[in-house]
């Protein structure tokens, strides 16, 4: 059973900052990708960043390339997001998803299908 609890959403104003943190319960974290999704009211979710099981290999969304960076603390259970330069449209529910069984163990899943696990989300809110 893997279950997943995202941190650290808010409110921050255009330009600011934020660091979202998914803590794992999960007995083999080590081997999982991990990735984060977004979903605004109204769209689907959507692919934002992800990383390989050991931490080296990251993907992001065009959209916030060179702003977020994932990484990944396998020490701790833990995968994070620093969002830097928020947009107003980075408003959303984050998701954290873990992918038990990625196809490729040296490129990140980038598909939301591929993820087997998801936590609750957290809030983030960018004022313009």
């Amino acid at each position: 059973q893997v279950q997943l609890v995202e941190s650290g959403g808010g409110l921050v104003q255009t330009g600011g900052s934020l660091r979202l943190s998914c803590a794992a319960s999960a007995p083999k974290f080590l081997s999982y990708t991990m990735g984060w999704f977004r979903q605004a009211p109204g769209k689907e979710r959507e692919f934002v960043a992800s990383i390989n099981w050991e931490g080296i290999s990251t993907a992001y969304a065009d959209s916030v390339q060179g702003r977020f960076n994932i990484s990944k603390d396998n020490a701790k259970n833990i995968v994070y997001l620093q969002m830097n330069g928020l947009r107003s449209e980075d408003t959303a529910v984050y998701y954290c998803g873990a992918d038990l069984q990625p196809m490729s163990y040296s490129r990140p899943s980038l598909g939301r299908d591929e993820y087997d696990f998801w936590g609750p989300g957290t809030q983030v809110t960018v004022s313009s």
